[in-house]
């Protein structure tokens, strides 16, 4: 990650903590945003690599029918 997005993405964390609920909740949804971002990247960049369906489910630790269902339509080759 960039020195900015690793400041933003430290920035969230902290906030997810805030004990206003406002600020703490905005932050879980920027979270789960960037977390939704980086397993699509990196689902694309092991299919490029040759891993099968069941490789990334474990590795993600889901089922390969999960993880499938979840990034076959992104990512057909």
């Amino acid at each position: 990650m960039a020195g900015a997005e690793t400041n933003e993405t430290t920035a969230a964390a902290e906030a997810a903590m805030d004990r206003d609920p406002a600020v703490g909740l905005r932050a879980v949804a920027a979270l789960r945003r960037l977390a939704e971002r980086l397993e699509a990247l990196q689902v694309d960049s092991a299919r490029t690599r040759g891993w099968s369906w069941d490789e990334i489910g474990t590795a993600l630790g889901v089922s390969r029918q999960a993880v499938h269902k979840k990034h076959a339509k992104r990512t057909r080759r």
